[in-house]
């Protein structure tokens, strides 16, 4: 088996940062370049003043990166949060006020993430099903889409009554109205599409060079421009209906620069809505945390070193970051997947490609903030839209259904749930879901939530059923054990083998062979795939 060469690690700490200055260096600043854009693009579809997305990314990048778990992750504001950052702040009231209160929800989660790295609470993440996972990422990625698309377009998603529509359902009815009169405000239409063309487009160029570049910033360098010779920021008004209509605020706005914002702007007072407040504190908790943790082991598997991220140490970063961010009017953070997946293509080495990006964030925000009221909002929607896209991407629900026609109806089940009712209730329908199949399928109901395995020499023998949520208890078991020491998993007492289940153990035959052990499991030939492609993913019966 292929061995990692400890001797290649890069170091951690100021050692690190000497030896590996100039790659990370330049890794954070083309991941700056991805964030940029990106991060006030959240914060304005969060309902948040735009800069305050910058400010996360900066504490995120040079206070979290020295504190943080995982090596390669770039802490920021997320497109995965912008459903629950928009709901809290709508619920609290909208404008002003009900970003404040918002904020005072983000600091007690925040607080409740430190805990829960206190108490090494990073293993729950492995209880939740993937299937039930994807489903939420890919409603959120729906509810993104659903606002932005108007925004493109230059047109205000309102109710007739004038209220803020927050509903995903309401928002997807009116997509129709809004493409019908697409062209009606056409200078904000034409910079939308021409951004959009941008987003999908450039990642398909073959030039190696040019697709080093981000599409983001690439749109920004020529909607800026666009805008200005369209004249997007004064379009004149129109008549619709026998009223006056003028286009959905057509460029980003800032009337403060940094040393202006800089303060305590969180407010408790929404403790007195409080069922209300505990909401979105549980939603940001628990949808933020699994969010990070996911992304830390999916950054895991790309860095090229083999690393492994310490999730509750991590846990405990984020969660400091967010009661920071939370205190001075920031969104939440997380482990955001797109950039720190750009910082390992880009070459980062350790914690401080994070760290620079954040500077260059604070150095941003200080000399050239103003810049930013040059951003036509249909530029960011375009960006947006990419992201949605990306999260409800067609070619999921195509791997989900080779899984095994099960997971699609899992993963089918949390994106109708969660349009319907909110992210809490779509996932926690999944899970449910996914626990009556297994009952269906033959699984002792004793065994669900309590694996029974049995440790002889380097045999971990696991009886009644190997799923999700008794997945915490086999992992405990496989720890144990060295990454380098020969081991044999025995299933051949199970009665079923779940989609989640396999996966991970797949992983982690990757770590053994990484470290130079082996992981074998014994028995999969006596079960059959509930798959009929036989994708080796798939959940397994006797």
């Amino acid at each position: 088996m292929k061995k990692i060469n400890k001797t290649n690690i890069p170091k951690d700490g100021f050692a690190g940062l000497k030896e590996n200055f100039s790659s990370d260096v330049l890794s954070g600043f083309l991941v700056f370049l991805l964030a940029l854009p990106l991060s006030l693009g959240i914060a304005k579809a969060s309902e948040f003043p735009a800069i305050y997305g910058l400010i996360t990314a900066m504490i995120g990048g040079i206070v979290v990166s020295l504190i943080a778990g995982s090596k390669l992750t770039i802490k920021g504001p997320a497109a995965g949060l912008i459903v629950i950052v928009a709901g809290a702040v709508t619920e609290f009231g909208g404008g002003e006020n009900g970003w404040k209160l918002a904020l005072g929800t983000i600091v007690i989660a925040g607080i409740i993430q430190v805990i829960f790295g206190i108490l090494k609470f990073g293993k729950l993440s492995d209880f939740f099903p993937l299937s039930a996972v994807h489903g939420m990422l890919a409603a959120i990625g729906v509810i993104i889409l659903s606002k932005q698309i108007h925004i493109l377009a230059g047109v205000n998603p309102m109710t007739p009554e004038g209220k803020s529509m927050v509903e995903p359902l309401e928002l997807l009815a009116m997509i129709p109205k809004t493409l019908a009169n697409f062209f009606v405000h056409k200078e904000v239409a034409i910079v939308g599409l021409v951004s959009l063309v941008i987003v999908f487009g450039w990642p398909m160029l073959k030039i190696g060079f040019l697709k080093k570049i981000p599409a983001p910033l690439v749109v920004l360098v020529v909607s800026i421009p666009l805008a200005m010779i369209l004249g997007i920021h004064n379009i004149p008004e129109h008549i619709e209906n026998g009223v006056k209509v003028k286009a959905f605020n057509p460029l980003v706005s800032f009337d403060k620069g940094f040393f202006d914002i800089l303060g305590v702007n969180v407010s408790f007072d929404g403790w007195s809505q409080t069922g209300t407040f505990i909401k979105y504190v549980i939603m940001f908790a628990l949808v933020g945390s699994l969010e990070a943790l996911l992304t830390d082991k999916a950054i895991d598997m790309q860095d090229p070193y083999k690393r492994k991220s310490d999730i509750n140490k991590d846990l405990i970063a984020v969660g400091f970051g967010n009661i920071l961010a939370g205190i001075i009017g920031g969104l939440p953070m997380i482990s955001e997947v797109a950039r720190s997946s750009a910082n390992v293509a880009n070459g980062g080495k350790t914690r401080w490609a994070n760290f620079f990006h954040g500077i260059f964030i604070l150095l941003f925000m200080i000399f050239a903030v103003s810049f930013s009221n040059y951003i036509p909002n249909a530029a960011l929607a375009a960006m947006l839209i990419g992201v949605g896209y990306k999260l409800a991407h067609p070619r999921s629900f195509g791997h989900i259904a080779k899984i095994g026609t099960e997971q699609i109806a899992i993963f089918i089940v949390t994106i109708i749930v969660t349009l319907s009712t909110d992210i809490l209730i779509g996932i926690l329908a999944g899970i449910i879901l996914k626990l009556i199949l297994h009952i269906y399928h033959g699984s002792p109901i004793k065994h669900l939530f309590n694996a029974k395995t049995v440790i002889e020499n380097n045999t971990i023998k696991v009886k009644g059923c190997a799923v999700f949520s008794n997945y915490i208890g086999i992992k405990k078991a496989i720890d144990t054990f060295k990454r380098t020491e020969d081991v044999i998993f025995d299933v051949s007492t199970c009665k079923i083998v779940d989609h989640t289940v396999i996966e991970n153990l797949h992983h982690i035959q990757e770590d053994f062979e990484d470290e130079g052990g082996t992981f074998t499991i014994y028995g999969l030939e006596e079960f059959t795939p509930l798959s009929k492609s036989n994708h080796k993913f798939s959940a397994l019966k006797k």
